[in-house]
């Protein structure tokens, strides 16, 4: 799946082959044009500790799902806040498959100059605001200039800038804001929700968004549920929903 192409289903040799091509197949038979984005969180719906703590929310199991999502997209986006408090790599490390390129969304340009991704590793798209001041970055970052009304980007520009190099397939991946503002905006085709058996009682929320003021009217895409250990994932089909409002 790797190269982009679903193999029949008798290819798999054993039951975690078919489970595999049954979670996977479907993302990659969307085609060169797919926006997913992918949180961990409580039960309780928290994505971090109060403290901004996110390690270990979910389980092993779930951080494989994750890896293995960034191995089947182009690029992989979060905001400058996952950056400053999880200094992650972003990249395919628990399974096989290429890293995708790595996309930062920091419109005042404040990601610390220290961050490890912005270190070493593939290629960053370092996405700031006009005004913001002008980053040195190694020779594998590239500054990319966005505008910022508000102090935030548009989800749909973000995505515009990436198609234009070529970055069709992209995984929104944290936090619970930048993750939120491009399902608000309706840019989503998929939205995989991991929850673990925690309660942390408060801290970081995970989906924030204006909603119906009625239960009858709230969003309710078709779903698809599969376990990750003791861990349960849920994958929404926000595209098919779509499509059904708008046929």
């Amino acid at each position: 799946m790797l190269d982009g192409r679903v193999p029949p289903a008798e290819v798999a040799r054993d039951a975690e082959d078919a489970e595999l091509l049954a979670r996977y197949g479907p993302l990659v038979a969307a085609g060169p044009r797919l926006v997913l984005a992918q949180l961990g969180q409580s039960l309780d719906g928290f994505v971090a500790a109060r403290t901004g703590d996110a390690r270990h929310v979910t389980g092993e199991e779930d951080r494989r799902h994750l890896h293995r999502l960034r191995a089947l997209v182009d690029a992989v986006v979060v905001g400058v806040s996952t950056v400053a408090a999880d200094d992650c790599l972003l990249t395919v490390r628990g399974v096989s498959g290429p890293s995708p390129v790595r996309v930062v969304l920091d419109p005042r340009g404040r990601a610390p100059r220290a961050a490890r991704l912005l270190a070493e590793g593939p290629p960053v798209l370092w996405c700031v605001a006009g005004g913001a001041d002008e980053p040195a970055p190694p020779p594998h970052v590239e500054v990319v200039r966005l505008p910022a009304p508000g102090g935030a980007f548009a989800p749909a520009e973000v995505l515009a800038a990436l198609a234009t190099r070529g970055l069709g397939r992209v995984l929104v991946e944290g936090g619970g804001r930048t993750v939120s503002a491009f399902l608000a905006a309706g840019v989503l085709d998929r939205l995989l929700v991991t929850t673990a058996p925690l309660l942390v009682g408060d801290g970081v929320p995970g989906l924030r968004f204006a909603g119906a003021d009625r239960l009858a009217d709230a969003l309710r895409p078709p779903a698809r549920r599969f376990a990750l250990g003791e861990d349960s994932c849920l994958e929404l089909d926000l595209a098919a929903a779509r499509a059904a409002r708008h046929p």
